[in-house]
């Protein structure tokens, strides 16, 4: 073995590096700096780096036995703040052997004592092109490859062989699937909330991707080789070199300021890094939105370009034999795309840029626009004008585009991509990239209407008929479902302007009616639509259901059954369309039954609560005598209910409860024993989701509370409660609950709940304390101030209490503690989770409520219970 006397002190490189390297972070963060010069502080990072590494292999007395080769990332010369410093020690053939494996170790050790975070691997020639050769990780991270030190020779030869080893059109093949698993990873969109600027769609790993491409074909290893070799337009050059800056220098900051290797634009983070940018925050917006917006434009760029360059890549290493077949005098479909007669086409003919997408749904077959075309309408933007949105040729188009029996979703996806829906519809352009903070929509605004659209548009396909089975009957019977389009693309396109965005909304989508053409009686039902969008969900979830009063006051304002249904398909498709999260069976089931309920108000059947409760009792009997229950069983347990209760329940759980409790009701006369067991039962719930649970027990004050505790300690959400209090003293409270177990399990759970909560409530002793629940990262990110109101119904008998927080474990539980230490008796609870925000409606009653000092000391301290 060799020894080599090492005389560089590590410490004081490692001090002149690291302070070298924190004058660089200081560059970075300066606001002012143009976005540009983001590549010249990368290269100093990767010359630093550079330096750092040659000063090291000097010292370690390597010389020109062997070659230092920096690969991946730091292969191109820019190197980002916490990146890693990858090289690959290139050994000579013939004198592989004769390296000393420790003297590789301790230089590759002294690179990471001197504060490089090195990625190290050694190799000979022919091991790095056999390496290449299996893997198209290894061969992408070689193709980037260029010498800091050592033997030019060696690298020459190592460059010339790895050149030559290149079959370009594999490597492309390889590189598009692995940019298409890699874009299914990040759900195909570049608007998530949370981007990795580098990995997801529209990120710079897209940009890169072209580039590897266009070296590895030979075809320029520069974005101007692009413009010279015909892939790219000199405006496409530098619409993608400023939009690289702009991701480049995001990226950038946010390895600063979280001071760490860190790619994803994190609710934590978006502050500090639209902080960097000079943004600040406004009565509209806030600072992220404005930094996320920006990033979502420049996301877009990307997509729409690579897309382009992609398929000019593919065309130019696989030229298509298959001749162009007429559309029409302006369109040509090649190999299943469309491509348009002329370069200049949308410039001389406006418009055909509608005509496009109308083709594009029209034409069987077609998979998608050419290179030729996208490119075409990407430089032809400056012609979609006020003039291009004013002409009534395009009003015609547009209206044919939505009124198409296939291929809508599809055609707005397309036309968003393309920019072109934001530029013909005005106000739409004002939304896309729009981040919404109400810890609920997971989608930027425009990705959420288009969500909407599509999920209208599967209540009229048949295919999808098993998802909703009620929406597309519904659907199937409704004359004009372009009518119900044009509600989603309006619903909410007034987001983000301050005020009611409903009402700003109707507003217009009432001139886009006038401009296209629409009849006054369509248009109202289109207006009416988006100024009442939110107003379904809000009664069902918020109100009691039972009262026929709430049903007729909903029927008046909704005034036709056409309009109901309108309504109500419109509603389930926006509630689907916010997150995957937010929709449940629960919800379903809540909105039918106040969509069937309104029906029957709207067809002259207005609610009567005596004929509605003899109905119910008549079917719960019927399914009673289906499981060979003794005649009159129901007596004893029916006798100590109220009305309340019968308007409540359907007949189903009616007959459930009946056969559940009736043997244990108590004689009639008989004592409450107050220390009578408990009866708990849970079945799967009859909607498909969850648990419904039954509490039969002699009431307490803090019955409630208890229950809430319970479902809280044991990992269980409460969807919805119903409280009664028979005559005879006993409380019977109905639970719609959900955990995120595994539903197979739920044989188990059912033992679970009985068992458990059976006990919990046989307990006595003091309510213990609520847990402490951690926030979510979004929650801690975007709090929302808790909300409360409390307001008495018309005869000031009972009082409706909403609430509205940010959601935590034990927040349920914590209100139920507020409400028993008032002694508040609770008849209903609607419990409303929105994604990571609860909106709670409980309607209460108790004699507390009637003095002005005791509600302000229950509201402070319901607001001290959601705030802690």
């Amino acid at each position: 073995m060799i020894e080599v006397a090492n005389t560089v002190d590590v410490a004081s490189l490692r001090e002149a590096h690291r302070a070298q390297k924190l004058a660089l972070f200081d560059t970075l963060r300066h606001g002012h700096a143009p976005t540009r010069s983001v590549h010249a502080t990368l290269r100093q990072f990767s010359a630093l780096a550079d330096e750092t590494l040659t000063t090291l292999w000097d010292d370690a007395g390597f010389g020109n036995d062997l070659a230092l080769v920096a690969v991946g990332g730091f292969g191109r010369g820019e190197l980002f703040p916490y990146s890693d410093v990858d090289v690959l020690l290139l050994l000579p053939e013939v004198h592989a052997s004769n390296v000393d494996p420790t003297r590789l170790e301790a230089f590759i050790g002294r690179c990471w004592d001197a504060g490089l975070e090195i990625g190290s691997s050694v190799r000979t020639l022919e091991e790095c092109l056999d390496e290449a050769a299996k893997d198209v990780t290894v061969q992408t991270s070689l193709l980037e490859s260029r010498l800091i030190t050592g033997d030019k020779k060696l690298y020459t030869a190592f460059r010339k062989r790895f050149c030559a080893a290149i079959d370009p059109q594999a490597f492309f093949t390889a590189k598009s699937q692995e940019m298409r698993h890699r874009h299914q990873k990040f759900d195909d969109t570049p608007y998530a909330l949370e981007p990795n600027c580098k990995e997801s769609p529209g990120g710079l790993r897209d940009l890169q991707t072209v580039l590897w491409m266009t070296k590895a074909a030979g075809f320029g290893k520069r974005w101007e080789d692009l413009a010279k070799n015909g892939l790219a337009t000199a405006f496409e050059v530098q619409q993608i070199k400023r939009n690289e800056a702009l991701l480049s220098l995001i990226r950038a900051r946010l390895h600063v300021t979280a001071n760490r290797r860190e790619d994803r634009l994190v609710f934590d983070l978006q502050t500090a890094v639209a902080a960097t940018f000079g943004y600040e925050a406004l009565s509209q917006r806030k600072a992220s939105e404005a930094l996320m917006r920006r990033y979502y434009w420049a996301a877009k760029a990307v997509t729409q370009l690579s897309q382009i360059l992609l398929l000019n890549i593919g065309e130019r290493l696989k030229p298509q034999a298959e001749e162009p077949t007429p559309i029409n005098e302006r369109f040509f479909e090649k190999a299943g795309m469309i491509e348009v007669a002329s370069d200049d086409l949308y410039l001389k003919h406006p418009h055909a840029v509608l005509e496009t997408f109308l083709l594009y749904q029209k034409t069987i077959g077609v998979k998608g626009l050419s290179a030729r075309t996208l490119r075409a309408l990407y430089n032809a933007r400056s012609v979609m004008d006020a003039k291009f949105r004013n002409d009534p040729a395009n009003h015609a188009t547009f209206m044919r585009i939505l009124q198409q029996p296939r291929g809508i979703t599809h055609a707005f996806r397309l036309m968003n991509q393309t920019s072109v829906l934001g530029r013909y519809l005005r106000p739409f352009r004002d939304i896309v990239g729009q981040m919404q903070h109400d810890l609920f929509h997971v989608y930027t605004v425009d990705q959420h209407i288009l969500m909407v659209l599509r999920n209208v548009r599967r209540f009229f396909i048949a295919e999808h008929a098993h998802e909703y089975p009620f929406c597309s009957q519904l659907a199937a019977g409704w004359d004009k479902p372009w009518m119900l389009y044009v509600a989603a693309l309006f619903h909410d396109i007034a987001k983000g302007r301050g005020g009611d965005h409903s009402t700003l909304g109707a507003r217009d989508v009432q001139r886009f009616c006038r401009l296209h053409a629409v009849s006054r009686e369509d248009s109202k039902l289109i207006e009416f639509l988006v100024t009442e969008h939110l107003t379904m969900s809000t009664v069902a979830q918020k109100q009691d259901l039972s009262d026929p009063e709430v049903i007729a006051a909903f029927a008046k304002r909704v005034g036709s059954e056409r309009y109901l249904t309108a309504l109500y398909l419109l509603t389930i498709a926006d509630i689907r369309g916010t997150s995957p999260r937010v929709w449940n069976a629960w919800k379903g089931k809540l909105l039918e039954d106040l969509y069937r309920a309104t029906s029957r108000a709207l067809g002259g059947h207005l609610p009567d609560p005596d004929a509605e409760i003899e109905a119910r009792k008549r079917e719960a009997l019927v399914q009673l005598a289906l499981h060979a229950m003794p005649f009159e069983v129901h007596k004893g347990l029916w006798e100590t209910l109220d009305v309340g209760y019968f308007m409540r329940h359907d007949a189903s759980e009616i007959a459930w409860h009946t056969k559940q409790l009736s043997r244990h009701v108590p004689h009639k006369g008989v004592p409450v024993d107050p220390k009578a067991a408990p009866i708990v039962r849970a079945r799967l719930s009859p909607v498909g989701e969850g648990l419904q649970v039954v509490v039969y027990t002699p009431d307490q004050r803090d019955l409630f509370a208890r229950i809430c505790g319970y479902f809280d300690q044991s990992s269980f959400s409460i969807l919805d409660a119903k409280i009664h209090t028979a005559t005879n003293g006993y409380a019977l409270d109905t639970f719609q609950i959900v955990t995120a177990y595994a539903p197979e399990h739920y044989r188990d759970l059912i033992s679970m709940v009985e068992t458990g909560l059976t006990k919990t409530l046989a307990e006595a002793g003091a309510l213990p304390a609520p847990s402490m629940g951690r926030v979510s990262r979004r929650v801690r990110s975007f709090p929302i101030q808790p909300r409360i109101s409390l307001i008495p119904d018309d005869k000031a008998q009972r009082w409706l209490l909403s609430i509205s927080a940010s959601d935590r474990a034990g927040l349920l539980y914590a209100v139920a503690r507020v409400l028993a230490r008032h002694q508040l008796n609770l008849q209903l609870a609607k419990v409303t989770t929105l994604g990571e925000r609860v909106e709670d409606t409980f309607l209460l009653s108790g004699p507390e409520l009637q003095g002005q000092r005791a509600q302000l000391a229950i509201e402070t301290e319901l607001i001290e219970a959601l705030s802690a």
